[in-house]
């Protein structure tokens, strides 16, 4: 048990939102009146190589750092630092907190460490700086700082120390806007092979007042798009992009919002209900591979299958014919997902709609 938990290393991600300055491209692109950014992993990653993903990484000690306390100090102070923290992950299965946090007896908490490191990476991949100046209150709708003239430099410099991180913030005089990135979802990579990379992380989303100019850093990230969910599920189906099983779930999710203030409004209206933290559980079929989620009745609680799949000597069509309690994803290949959702959501959150894939692929 000890052993596989040390696999996960924390992490964040940042799904940025903003309205869209211009007509639709299609009817169908009209459904939302926001885009996402998407950016792609280079192809030689060791994680998820190519993949188009929402900007992230890795959580470092630097971010925890009680350095931080005098950034944050004209702002808000400890312990809570004017969030309205909401502790632990709601589902404690399984309890991958032992012994993971970069300095456990920091002031930081974690609910603010996680924020400074998406805004980190995220400023690291696309060059895109969320920062909230000394004396400024933090508008309704969030906005990017102009980034440092040297920003290749910065760049540099953060990537090979994430403690220069907090030096940009003293030189710019601002704080990271944690403020402005309310929780989502926390998902735990599932078991694919021994050894194999697995993380924990955390998912916030920032609705933008406007679009922020993209910096490419070329290294972790090689390309970008600004795109509505509509659309970034046609180019999913159309092989023009590849999404992985979680960014393909959270953009099903995000298609229940039409506008952008209504999706903000969401986001603030369960602002202090936290999330749930969800490990996948493989189920390989004959013909193809599920992802049971928590709430599922095939879904098991249990340590074994922490470093573990399941298998059945079934078709997928004959499970889901006698099944009636889905939480799951269907991962038909690699361009095609179904999704599957009979359960109420916890904690005011949303599930996607049930999706049983595109026409072309049936």
């Amino acid at each position: 048990m000890q052993g596989s938990l040390r696999q996960w290393r924390r992490a964040a991600t940042l799904m940025l939102a903003v309205g869209r300055a211009h007509p639709a491209p299609s009817p169908a692109a009209a459904a939302e009146d926001y885009e996402v950014l998407l950016m792609q992993r280079t192809r030689s990653s060791g994680f998820l190589p190519g993949a188009y993903v929402f900007p992230g990484g890795v959580l470092e000690a630097a971010d925890s750092s009680t350095d931080w306390l005098p950034v944050f100090q004209p702002h808000h102070g400890p312990p809570s630092f004017g969030l309205p923290l909401s502790g632990q992950p709601r589902e404690t299965y399984p309890d991958v907190a032992l012994g993971l946090r970069p300095s456990s007896y920091s002031p930081i908490p974690d609910d603010v460490a996680f924020r400074i490191c998406a805004i980190r990476e995220t400023f690291e991949e696309s060059g895109v700086l969320l920062l909230l100046p000394t004396g400024a209150k933090a508008p309704h709708l969030a906005r990017a700082h102009a980034p440092p003239a040297d920003l290749a430099a910065w760049r540099a410099k953060i990537l090979e120390d994430p403690g220069q991180f907090l030096q940009l913030c003293q030189r710019l005089g601002c704080a990271p806007n944690i403020w402005a990135l309310q929780e989502w979802s926390n998902w735990l990579t599932p078991f694919v092979r021994k050894g194999g990379r697995r993380f924990d992380t955390k998912f916030y989303i920032c609705c933008l007042q406007s679009k922020p100019q993209i910096f490419l850093d070329m290294q972790e990230a090689i390309n970008y798009e600004w795109i509505c969910p509509t659309e970034a599920m046609k180019k999913f189906a159309h092989e023009e992009i590849w999404l992985p099983p979680p960014q393909f779930y959270e953009i099903r999710r995000l298609m229940n919002f039409a506008s952008l203030l209504d999706l903000h409004k969401f986001c603030l209206d369960r602002i202090s209900e936290g999330c749930e933290r969800w490990l996948p559980i493989t189920l390989k079929t004959l013909d193809s591979t599920l992802q049971l989620l928590p709430g599922d009745e095939l879904y098991q609680e249990d340590k074994e299958f922490l470093e573990k799949n399941l298998s059945i000597n079934k078709k997928t069509e004959e499970i889901m014919a006698k099944g009636r309690k889905f939480h799951r994803m269907v991962l038909h290949n690699r361009y095609f997902y179904s999704i599957h959702v009979t359960i109420q959501p916890k904690y005011k959150h949303i599930y996607p709609e049930s999706f049983l894939g595109f026409k072309s692929h049936l």
